[in-house]
């Protein structure tokens, strides 16, 4: 039980508890920001002030459309202490959208952080009509007002505190609209404080750590995460894509909290430099890899964190330990001549990384247990606040989604009966706990199709429980492809299997109605390109016809070598079913991405506006 009635009560108890602390860190940001607890505690109730002065009452919806940076805390933070509802939303968003989300939310104020983004906006701001604008960064006027004005008016106008309880409305954060219109989710003080009382059974920080941030702080998972690391006596830096590499060693943090193509691209940036390596060298390398995936597979076996097998006898446990035995002092050496050198590479100091917002990629679930690095993989939804099960640091069961959280329940069910399914049945995950949404906002008709009036929230993922009561998720039940034979196929587990090819960079199944699975492929440029480089020529990333010297997307060698990739990746899973085999592909020269909306603001693929996109080319496929 929280000692807190709401979010914001915190920050006068962090000032006291960490008065020296630096809370907040900007590097990048010119000139640079860094501000300690108590200075993050008075600059919260100094915006509250300000938004109270400018009239903001409780309950009333504040739209704040802005990314990662320090004062996005203090307003979201001031914001709630001022007892408003913030509505959140990132500026890169598209403005059709930002409009939508202000319209339907009925916000009375507006808040965004760059005068890029304001002008952007500009032409809604009759029609919106907000009490007040403002602009986070950069200089008012016209009626604009700036961060340090709204400072100035709190500065003069006494703080009367709201009346807010764990059930009060805390914020509006809509969904990413990979279908329809964006949905608000509702989240109350009490969904967000049960997120930042749990999180500590899956992170262990400690006062002063650092944790590196990239993820969207405006997004459930990155937001969460923070606010609980925060609640810790935290240093949070904020990095970008752009400095990240360099900020992992030059401020060699403790905590990351990622998506899996984060750690899918630190992994890919090792795998560039060993190839840099002496051809021996790189032999010697990949053969420790091999001794110390069998360590780690016998070494689960044997701690009875394994899902394969999932029940191992007595007898499989005992000779499994004895093969750990035999191979720990090959492991040792490699970590003494390989592993530390990686781990060096991010930061040298990492306690604990995270990941969430999509399935953790099984060989890079491997890859970071062997190398010594802590992933703990968590699941959960934005309805959901958003973390539902996590791993623990002490029952990493790799490739699961973890425990519930405490006060958390996990139910699997039939999709068609909603009857309650045995252990290890496969079926709908349905969740019950205090993080789960208060509803949608202003739709009554969404909310009743996903909860129900006992507190179930229908999460629309398939998954498992193992006899521990871990979670093991197999796909999203709207993603299944039917086939025209009537056999479903979960495309999530075959497309993170193909994701082990190191020349497939992102790939989306496809085959809905049709006779056999296909698949659209983007290739991964790097390893690509070295491939093309070893045979001799050059390569081109277009379907033009190939010329001598020059493989292109359309060159009969670069299909053969994914056809191979395919077959082999996709059929390198255990109980590989005969319908499950992909046919047609399509390699495309086009990354998905957050630009050409095909990606959401969390790099998750959206599927059906792939599909939409590229119709035409997945119908050829099947012609």
């Amino acid at each position: 039980m929280s000692p807190w009635s709401c979010l914001p009560a915190m920050w006068p108890e962090l000032a006291q508890r960490f008065p020296t602390l630096i809370a907040l860190d900007e590097p990048h940001r010119q000139p640079p920001v860094r501000l300690t607890y108590p200075e993050v505690a008075q600059q919260i109730q100094r915006f509250a002030q300000g938004m109270q002065a400018l009239g903001l009452q409780p309950g009333e919806r504040v739209a704040l459309f802005a990314d990662n940076s320090s004062r996005w805390m203090i307003a979201d933070q001031g914001i709630m202490m001022a007892g408003g509802v913030d509505v959140v939303r990132g500026a890169q968003a598209p403005v059709d959208e930002l409009d939508y989300i202000y319209r339907h939310s009925e916000s009375s104020f507006l808040v965004v952080d760059t005068p890029e983004l304001l002008q952007r906006l500009t032409p809604y701001l009759p029609d919106w009509q907000p009490r007040a604008t403002i602009l986070l960064w950069g200089d008012g006027g016209n009626g604009i007002l700036s961060f340090s004005q709204v400072m100035q008016r709190g500065e003069a106008h006494p703080f009367k505190a709201p009346h807010l309880q764990p059930d009060s409305l805390a914020t509006l954060l809509y969904t990413s609209g990979t279908t329809g219109k964006p949905k608000g989710v509702m989240l109350s003080h009490g969904n967000l404080l049960h997120q930042l009382e749990n999180l500590r059974v899956v992170f262990t920080p400690r006062p002063g750590n650092i944790a590196l941030s990239l993820l969207p702080t405006w997004h459930s998972y990155g937001r969460a995460c923070e606010y609980f690391l925060l609640s810790q006596g935290i240093h949070q830096i904020y990095s970008t894509l752009r400095h990240f590499k360099q900020d992992l060693t030059r401020f060699r943090p403790h905590h990351i909290v990622g998506v899996p193509r984060l750690w899918e691209s630190i992994y890919e940036g090792i795998e560039r430099e060993l190839r840099k390596q002496p051809a021996n060298k790189q032999r010697l390398v990949q053969r420790l890899l091999g001794f110390s995936k069998r360590y780690v597979y016998a070494k689960r076996v044997w701690e009875n964190l394994s899902l394969e097998p999932l029940r191992p006898s007595p007898l499989q446990r005992l000779a499994s330990g004895v093969v750990a035995l035999v191979l720990w002092p090959v492991h040792r050496l490699a970590d003494a001549l390989v592993y530390r050198k990686i781990r060096q590479a991010v930061g040298g100091r990492l306690r604990e990384g995270a990941s969430g917002g999509a399935a953790l990629a099984r060989h890079l679930d491997d890859f970071y247990e062997i190398v010594g690095i802590t992933i703990v993989v968590g699941y959960g939804l934005t309805e959901t606040s958003p973390v539902l099960t996590a791993r623990r640091v002490t029952h990493n069961l790799r490739y699961s989604a973890g425990l519930p959280l405490p006060q958390t329940e996990i139910k699997i069910v039939d999709p068609e009966t909603r009857q309650p399914l045995p252990v290890t049945h496969k079926g709908l995950v349905l969740a019950r706990g205090p993080q789960v949404m208060k509803g949608y906002y202003r739709n009554p008709e969404a909310t009743a199709k996903v909860l129900d009036d006992q507190g179930w929230f229908d999460t629309g993922d398939l998954g498992w429980l193992t006899p521990q009561g871990d979670l093991v998720l197999t796909g999203r039940a709207k993603d299944t492809i039917v086939l025209s034979s009537g056999e479903n196929v979960e495309p999530e587990p075959i497309e993170t299997a193909c994701l082990q090819s190191p020349y497939i960079s992102q790939i989306v199944l496809v085959g809905q109605d049709a006779r056999q699975l296909g698949c659209l492929i983007v290739p991964n440029e790097t390893a690509l390109q070295a491939w093309a480089e070893a045979q001799g020529h050059q390569l081109r990333l277009s379907h033009e016809p190939p010329v001598p010297g020059v493989y292109t997307l359309a060159s009969p060698e670069v299909l053969e070598l994914y056809r191979h990739e395919i077959q082999v990746h996709s059929q390198n899973r255990p109980s590989v079913r005969p319908f499950e085999q992909i046919g047609p592909f399509r390699l495309l020269a086009e990354p998905f991405s957050v630009e050409n909306g095909l990606l959401t603001q969390t790099l998750k693929i959206k599927r059906n506006v792939v599909m939409e996109r590229y119709r035409d080319l997945i119908e050829q496929m099947y012609a």
